[in-house]
């Protein structure tokens, strides 16, 4: 009796890209399967190619400057040498894919029900109206809440979690067998990480549904994969049942994977932040961090003191309306950044942290409040004193680099900005940041796109310190980069703390990150700090409902938990909106330890 094919059977599989007699093999002799109901997720850091094999597998890879060899089967179908219109019809309704970046995926100019209805119309042969009901019923599905309400609405008005549940909407409108995840969750915030996996292991029970989850996170792996395949710049390292690669990895490379997954609780009691451990390829060994001398630096005043910051947003009206909304998205903050000290700001998306650092950098002009740099005021109208004392990190270095400037140029150009040095000195200066960020000299004469991501943070915050200031702001600075990478980033921003004195006010959602480098932590929800104080009391005895839920949801490098069903809260943020002339009710902060503050909750968290 012959057995059932595999719902996915790759064999053999290499991508090369090229023209002409010039190819370049980025993949090399992939093979694994997945069936039905199963999990498998490829793992590996940008440039291993596991998003290239999964484009490779939908056949979305450009024909004329991409050759894919080998064999893909889906249910013993071959679908390489398939013509484009043959795989339109498996596209969306055999197999769907979801990808990373749900705004870049979206059609902006399309409402969100007509994207989820355009995959019902081009595989079901059914009216408009049906096709309407039925992308309703699946974005119930997905728990939108008032989704007939919201199918005319455009994806620019939901959040990062509702459009990546819309995305999900739209990839199982037809039911697939087999469904991609391209890193569905990687730039989502940990409460709604949690929503999304756990939406996708509900929806793959109901649906017998297959999964290819490809990711950089192990501990989203260890939650949602049955089996494991490590990638490494185009090569197999290892596979084998998940409990088995995290149990007992066989290779140097995939220990140090593991080896580089921040944990919570790594960072238990009361004791100066610490650099991670370097997993070491050649001894195949761990090398733990040297002693690191604490970076607190006492002086009369502190390096930061932010006092009441307020900002408040209006909501365009109507033609010949009068302005009747506002986004509270910071309200009444304060709090104070010593010499040497990382203050973390954490909370969900649309919570007020990233404003609140533009307003420390006055790229936002805050409504009310103050900022003071070792007790002297900010000057709103001199923005480049400002800068000489305080610079900002963003989240993606790419977009934060002029593609038309080399990297030593864009280095150097807050001194040109500021009147500072001449051309030669610009040029010395360059090489030696560049050396400081742990990258070579003679890199300054490339342009962006010649680096890894990793390494365009590097330049980012050698940027960042071309005027020597006394505060950086990173904001997300390591959430969209590999566990190796952001290892990496981590410590050199702990490195130069201790080496400058530096104050850094650290934005993330990646809480296991937040509290290895943390001094304290600040919670911030609807624009308002609910809980501030030190790392090892925020962690250790979370006192508010919020900073506990953003705990729980944090995804552990445990594959024993992954058939547990965690409790999750389904709440989206409250919304910041407020009608012009809303006064907030006056707070009360207790303080449950010395330096611990909280946030008196609500009745909304009753």
């Amino acid at each position: 009796m012959t057995a059932a094919p595999h719902l996915l059977d790759v064999r053999d599989l290499a991508v090369s890209f090229g023209h002409g007699a010039n190819w370049v093999n980025v993949v090399r002799d992939i093979a694994f399967t997945i069936d039905k109901g199963e999990t498998l997720a490829i793992v590996g850091e940008s440039g291993s190619g596991k998003s290239v094999s999964s484009m490779a597998i939908m056949q979305l890879l450009p024909r004329a400057t991409a050759r894919v060899q080998g064999s893909i089967r889906l249910a013993g179908q071959e679908l390489l040498g398939l013509s484009e219109p043959q795989m339109e019809k498996i596209r969306g309704n055999r197999i769907s894919m979801i990808f990373q970046e749900p705004m870049t995926s979206l059609n902006p100019v399309l409402t969100i029900g007509d994207q989820i209805a355009e995959a019902v119309l081009s595989h079901r042969n059914v009216s408009r109206a049906e096709a309407r009901r039925q992308a309703i019923a699946m974005m119930d599905r997905v728990h939108i809440p008032s989704a007939a309400a919201r199918y005319d609405d455009y994806p620019h008005r939901f959040s990062g979690g509702m459009r990546q549940r819309v995305m999900i909407a739209a990839a199982l409108a037809c039911q697939p067998d087999l469904l991609i995840a391209d890193e569905p969750t990687t730039a989502l915030d940990v409460t709604i990480q949690a929503q999304v996996l756990e939406l996708i292991k509900e929806l793959q029970a109901e649906n017998d549904m297959g999964v290819l989850f490809i990711t950089h996170d192990m501990g989203v792996v260890a939650e949602v994969a049955d089996r494991t395949l490590v990638m490494f710049r185009g090569d197999t390292v290892e596979t084998g049942p998940t409990e088995r690669i995290f149990g007992a990895p066989q290779q140097a490379y995939t220990r140090a994977l593991l080896s580089a997954v921040p944990q919570i609780g790594s960072m238990a009691g009361d004791h100066d932040p610490l650099p991670y451990p370097v997993y070491d390829m050649t001894t195949a060994s761990l090398v733990p961090p040297p002693p690191r001398p604490s970076t607190l630096r006492e002086a009369a005043a502190p390096l930061l003191e932010v006092r009441g910051l307020t900002k408040r947003f209006d909501v365009p009206a109507p033609p010949l309306r009068r302005l009747q909304k506002r986004v509270h998205a910071v309200e009444n903050v304060s709090f104070e950044l010593r010499h040497g000290e990382t203050l973390s700001i954490v909370g969900e998306s649309g919570c007020g942290k990233s404003t609140l650092g533009r307003l420390i950098t006055q790229l936002h002009r805050p409504d009310a409040g103050s900022v003071r740099i070792e007790g002297k005021p900010v000057a709103a109208n001199d923005p480049r004193a400002l800068a000489r004392n305080v610079q900002m990190v963003f989240q993606d270095p790419y977009a934060s680099l002029n593609p038309r400037l080399r990297v030593g140029e864009a280095i150097t150009e807050p001194l040109l900005i500021q009147g500072v040095g001449n051309p030669d000195e610009h040029a010395a200066l360059a090489g030696q940041l560049l050396q400081t960020v742990g990258l070579l000299p003679e890199m300054a004469s490339r342009f962006p796109h010649e680096f890894s991501g990793g390494q365009r943070q590097r330049i980012c915050v050698a940027r960042a310190l071309a005027l020597k200031p006394k505060v950086i702001v990173a904001d997300e600075a390591v959430s969209a980069l590999d566990v190796t990478m952001k290892v990496q980033v981590v410590n050199l921003m702990m490195k130069l703390q201790e080496e400058m004195g530096l104050g850094f006010i650290f934005i993330s959602h990646d809480m296991a990150v937040v509290e290895r480098i943390s001094h304290r932590v600040a919670v911030m929800y609807m624009g308002e700090i609910v809980e501030i104080g030190p790392r090892h009391a925020v962690f250790g005895n979370p006192a508010h409902p919020y900073t506990r839920s953003l705990l729980a949801a944090v995804p552990l490098p445990d594959p024993a938990r992954r058939h547990q069903r965690r409790s999750l809260p389904g709440r989206e943020l409250s919304s910041p909106v407020r009608p012009v002339g809303f006064t907030p009710p006056a707070r009360v902060y207790h303080q449950p330890a010395p330096g611990h503050f909280v946030l008196e909750p609500g009745a909304e968290w009753a």
